[in-house]
């Protein structure tokens, strides 16, 4: 069974930073990609930012803000949010790829407000 378990959400100021970090454990396999999805209230779930072994992909709304990586020794992936703006809130969500599954985590809220 593979978990996959989001921390770092909160409350921001508009400009402010956060960084959402997401641990995976179980019995997980050579990881294909990592990556976060944010779902706002009353929109479709979207790809925020990904990353694969040679490359990453940005949503063209988060691009020069937000900063994936992630930790393979770890089973882990960040993600640094700067310069965030109120239509940055949403849950976001922390996923990976293997052996031809994806698995989520529950998700994490930000929220962006003065």
């Amino acid at each position: 069974q593979v978990q996959l378990v989001e921390s770092g959400g909160g409350l921001v100021q508009p400009g402010g930073s956060l960084r959402l970090s997401c641990a995976a454990s179980g019995t997980i396999w050579s990881i294909e990609a990592m990556g976060w999805y944010r779902q706002a209230p009353g929109k479709e779930r979207e790809l925020a930012a990904a990353i694969t072994s040679g490359s990453t992909n940005y949503a063209h709304s988060v691009v020069g803000r937000f900063t994936i990586s992630r930790d393979n020794a770890k089973n882990s992936v960040h993600l640094q949010m700067n310069s965030l703006k109120p239509e940055d809130t949403a849950v976001y969500y922390c996923t990976i790829k293997f052996s031809g599954r994806q698995y989520w985590g529950q998700g994490t809220q930000v929220t962006v407000s003065s």
